[in-house]
């Protein structure tokens, strides 16, 4: 007669030893197609950089020397004199023989006008737009949604349509010539602003709002003490992207800045350039100039981009 033996029961929710199996790694076989996607993606980086190699290369060359070592991809006898004459460490007769304009240039004052521009603008964009799409978020009030089409409208007016009113309101209010005249007309709010935030207000939930209000804290309370420290991610993506965009700003700007007392450095590239001796355009220095004037917008860019690439599909709250 045969036997049967059965197996020692186990306790429930004991994983048995002998039906746990570790899987190797997965890894990634080589093909073709991955090798020329990588090639790709590489060529495509280098010509991006090219332009920025390339404005190094001139900004550290002599500029007596550029023109007989065109074809060299390494600087053309060395020399950081570019960088002497933008920040103004040389005499007017050094500049000259340097194969520059001779007149001085005040780096730090441009600096400093587009740093207090750039700032103006985005904290009272990034401010005001705030709560202009809490109110087209949150606030119930007659045509909420008509009027919010209708200021959306304004993202389809090109920017350039809007410059002659501006430039006329700016000079009645006496404000030409001045760094509150070249940030005033974005510094209130744009369409872009309000859409961005209105779309991350609607993704809070109104629960949260709820409680609050119940709690007795009315709708400027709830705006300051909740939502804002809620909405930090696209808060700061936008201050960055308004940031940016301030400090690029170019044609508003020299059409109301004449003198040094305004003039943000985007435009101070162009008085830089039209220095130019009869020998020819000072490239080394001009170089030197846009390097310098890049740089704060290519490092501030470095550190927050991966905050700005997350940011830009966010979808709310849940």
């Amino acid at each position: 007669m045969a036997t049967t033996t059965t197996p020692p029961p186990t306790k429930v929710g004991a994983p048995a030893a002998a039906e746990r199996t570790v899987e190797p790694p997965e890894t990634r076989k080589f093909s073709i197609g991955r090798a020329l996607a990588w090639a790709f993606m590489i060529i495509v980086i280098l010509i991006s950089l090219l332009p920025f190699y390339w404005m190094l290369r001139t900004a550290l060359s002599s500029n007596n020397a550029l023109y007989a070592g065109s074809d060299s991809l390494l600087p053309v006898d060395t020399s950081s004199g570019g960088f002497a004459r933008v920040f103004g460490q040389q005499t007017g007769q050094e500049a000259i023989d340097a194969g520059g304009a001779g007149q001085p240039i005040n780096f730090w004052r441009y600096l400093f006008n587009s740093i207090v521009v750039a700032t103006l603008v985005t904290v009272g964009q990034v401010f005001f737009s705030a709560m202009a799409a809490y109110a087209f978020a949150r606030l119930q009030w007659k045509h909420r949604e008509k009027w919010f089409a209708f200021f959306l409208g304004g993202l389809m007016i090109p920017a350039i349509f809007t410059l002659l009113p501006n430039f006329v309101l700016i000079k009645q209010l006496g404000l030409v010539d001045t760094l509150l005249g070249i940030a005033l007309p974005t510094m209130l709010m744009t369409p872009f602003a309000v859409f961005f935030l209105r779309q991350f207000f609607l993704g809070i939930s109104t629960e949260v709002e709820e409680a609050a209000l119940i709690d007795g804290a009315s709708k400027v309370r709830v705006f300051f003490r909740l939502i804002m420290p809620m909405s930090v991610a696209p808060i700061t993506t936008l201050a960055i992207l308004t940031y940016i965009s301030a400090w690029n700003e170019y044609f508003w700007a020299l059409m109301v800045s004449y003198t040094d007392k305004s003039r943000v450095l985007t435009v101070a590239l162009g008085v830089f350039k039209s220095q130019t001796p009869q020998s020819g355009p000072d490239w080394a220095g001009l170089m030197a100039a846009t390097l310098v004037a890049a740089l704060p917008m290519l490092l501030l860019f470095m550190f927050f981009a991966k905050r700005i690439v997350n940011s830009i599909g966010f979808s709310g709250i849940k």
